[in-house]
């Protein structure tokens, strides 16, 4: 644990981030905010503070640049993401925070702005893969659709699994399109992107159930998809990396099959964050897309218990699970978690290759058509998913 002095400046740094959105109301009951801390202990509990000091709480300019709590621009912002950050801005949309799931589901994302600027470019808005297809995946509650991405070629090819992000309440399958394409062109698998239930109406462990469930289908079911028995992997973003992994925590748990990789993009990793990762969300908590406000609110909806490792799988035994690969963004308030989730599977002895891109922020990964280095993280991603799938042929 830090000084008091030390936990005393992170919280009036989170604080002054989220105390609008709580002061509206729109947490559910079990969010409400612990011993007047300013993340819910259902969500991200400060009762929970490390030992790093906090640092400057990072809102954004009119025309979404990050910037110091004084107003100052950060100089290392991409201006290829910042082309994205100015497009998301200009759209005016009201912070997601504020507004009930059903609202925010109706504003404009992130995948509008980079679409923007490409048809503002005068070029196509999707990569073309080879084929697009949808299905019925069977779940616990009812069937899930899934979206099939296949890449040239006559196949049988790998599979991907994939979630898309949105902290389990908003988001869906075209909100994530443009990564899935890129990975089935650059990684040469078939991606299965799938439709989780989200909250409020389907709280924890739905989406979880809904992401294992279709995980254990598509292993069992390989060759329904175009692809290699065997010859599985899983990813996803944001709140779909913390499914990902997941996933491979019940199955080692459970006795399922085992995917052979696990891609985690910017996941979420605990609900109880502290040391480096308290610290990036005072750090980076005012930085577009993903705030630290927003991230209560998620958490506020989705999570009624933070310390189950089906939740918070930085609190898990990580031993025995697949390869990993966690990419995460610079400015970001998910940074700091998901160094320490790659620390602790190294730990456990699984083999994880972590990888910080500078200058961009969370949701970044699937802009390959707009930033340099969305398109060199998925062209890592592709390399360790081929290097997994390779060993398994």
């Amino acid at each position: 644990m830090g000084s008091k002095s030390d936990q005393s400046n992170m919280l009036k740094a989170v604080e002054a981030i989220v105390r609008p959105a709580s002061r509206r109301g729109f947490l559910s009951g079990s969010a409400k905010l612990a011993g007047g801390g300013a993340l819910a202990a259902s969500g991200l509990g400060l009762s929970h503070l490390g030992s790093a000091a906090a640092q400057d709480a990072t809102p954004a300019a009119d025309d979404g640049t990050p910037t110091g709590s004084g107003g100052e621009a950060m100089g290392n912002v991409d201006p290829q993401m910042q082309e994205v950050l100015t497009a998301l801005t200009s759209f005016d949309a009201l912070p997601t925070e504020t507004l009930t799931p059903f609202q925010a589901r109706q504003q404009p994302s992130f995948a509008n702005a980079y679409q923007s600027v490409l048809s503002e470019r005068g070029e196509a808005v999707f990569e073309p893969v080879a084929n697009i297809s949808h299905t019925l995946i069977p779940g616990p509650v009812e069937d899930l659709l899934a979206r099939v991405y296949t890449p040239e070629g006559g196949g049988p090819f790998p599979v991907l699994v994939y979630f898309h992000g949105g902290g389990w309440v908003i988001a869906n399958l075209d909100t994530y399109d443009a990564s899935c394409r890129a990975l089935a062109n650059a990684a040469e698998s078939v991606v299965v992107s799938v439709a989780y239930r989200q909250a409020p109406e389907a709280p924890f462990p739905a989406a979880v159930d809904d992401a294992y469930a279709a995980t254990q289908y598509v292993l069992a079911n390989t060759t329904e998809f175009g692809g290699v028995a065997g010859n599985v992997a899983v990813g996803g973003e944001s709140a779909g990396g913390n499914l990902a992994t997941v996933v491979c925590l019940r199955a080692r748990d459970e006795g399922g099959a085992l995917p052979v990789h696990q891609l985690l993009v910017y996941p979420v990793t605990t609900f109880t964050p502290e040391g480096e990762a308290m610290a990036t969300i005072a750090q980076y908590g005012q930085a577009k897309p993903l705030t630290a406000a927003l991230l209560e609110w998620f958490g506020g909806f989705y999570v009624p218990d933070p310390a189950s490792p089906f939740a918070s799988p930085l609190a898990a035994d990580l031993s025995g699970l697949p390869p990993a690969t966690v990419i995460a963004a610079q400015i970001d308030v998910l940074q700091g978690q998901g160094k320490l989730y790659a620390d602790a599977l190294e730990a456990a002895g699984v083999d994880v290759q972590y990888s910080l891109y500078e200058g961009v922020t969370h949701e970044f990964f699937g802009m390959t058509m707009v930033v340099d280095k969305a398109a060199d993280a998925v062209q890592e991603a592709a390399d360790r998913l081929g290097a997994s799938f390779e060993a398994t042929a």
